[in-house]
């Protein structure tokens, strides 16, 4: 399919409480590539994409989400945006050129679950990333959990269903898969795409606003989430659950912690999107199977959240 307007997450702004900590567990364990630190924020990039970064760390007294980045296809795509976002009430925030290292304008908006997002379409392209003529596999040999990209964030907050029609009224993005209790209404779950990936945010309710669930990676197959959970047995890493698989989604994953409390995900497979699949819905009765399809049932872990 042919992907214009908002085409991928572009990264993401973790808050970690000592970074020092922070950056060999996204370098050394998860794999990352350490790009640069400048004061209090560390940058990362994975070995298969091509940007600059992706991941940023900002050293603060409360781990979190600062703002999580979508990029555009073309400069033009952030003014015709920030007038759709607009005409729908939501206020938008221009920010110049190097704000962010090798980054050019982006525009900035609020959720209702207060979530910070921002629209971007120029970054520098990274001196680690892929090979492009006669290419190999990889460039530098992955180390870690050897995580190909970063891939999407789960955020909670209460009202979601008017979070998600943001992005699916301005920013063209489609719900392709939901969880909803059908006797009251209520969306419990939402799992938007701009792609043809199962999802690539998606929206979590919560009595809380503002909270972010996990923060996924991308890994090349199912051996590699065993391999994951092999980093993280060795190194006495904070398991949360797996390895195991979603149902919503497909994916196969395997979830834990960083030291500062920040879930992290990695996952491969899940289904291939298109804006024409019927959308796929999980009654409440079925949450357990939809997000853990082996245990059938959500652990007390699961169900807690970062500010």
């Amino acid at each position: 399919m042919a992907l214009t307007g908002v085409i991928r997450p572009g990264y993401v702004q973790l808050r970690v409480l000592d970074l020092d900590e922070a950056i060999a567990h996204y370098r050394d364990r998860i794999g990352l590539n350490f790009v640069n630190r400048d004061g209090d924020r560390a940058f990362f990039q994975a070995f298969d994409e091509f940007d600059r970064h992706s991941i940023i760390l900002r050293e603060a007294d409360q781990a979190g989400m600062d703002v999580m980045g979508f990029k555009v296809v073309k400069d033009a795509d952030l003014d015709h945006f920030a007038e759709r976002l607009l005409d729908i009430g939501v206020h938008v925030d221009v920010i110049p050129a190097g704000s962010d290292p090798g980054v050019g304008r982006k525009i900035r908006f609020n959720t209702p679950t207060q979530h910070v997002f921002e629209l971007y379409a120029e970054m520098e392209l990274a001196a680690t990333g892929p090979a492009v003529k006669n290419p190999d596999v990889w460039v530098v040999e992955p180390r870690g959990m050897r995580a190909t990209r970063f891939d999407h964030c789960a955020l909670n907050g209460v009202d979601i269903s008017a979070s998600a029609k943001i992005f699916v009224d301005a920013l063209d993005f489609s719900v392709a898969e939901e969880l909803v209790d059908e006797t009251s209404g209520t969306r419990l779950g939402i799992f938007l795409s701009c792609s043809n990936k199962a999802h690539d945010v998606a929206f979590l309710g919560y009595p809380e606003d503002g909270k972010i669930h996990h923060t996924s990676f991308n890994l090349e197959s199912w051996h590699d989430v065993g391999h994951a959970a092999d980093i993280i047995s060795r190194y006495d890493i904070s398991l949360d659950i797996g390895p195991t698989r979603h149902g919503i989604t497909r994916g196969q994953t395997i979830y834990f912690f960083d030291p500062s409390g920040n879930r992290n995900e990695t996952f491969s497979g899940g289904y291939i999107y298109y804006p024409d699949n019927p959308q796929r819905m999980w009654q409440a009765e079925n949450a357990g199977k939809a997000i853990f399809y082996y245990e059938k049932a959500l652990n007390d872990r699961f169900m807690t959240v970062n500010t």
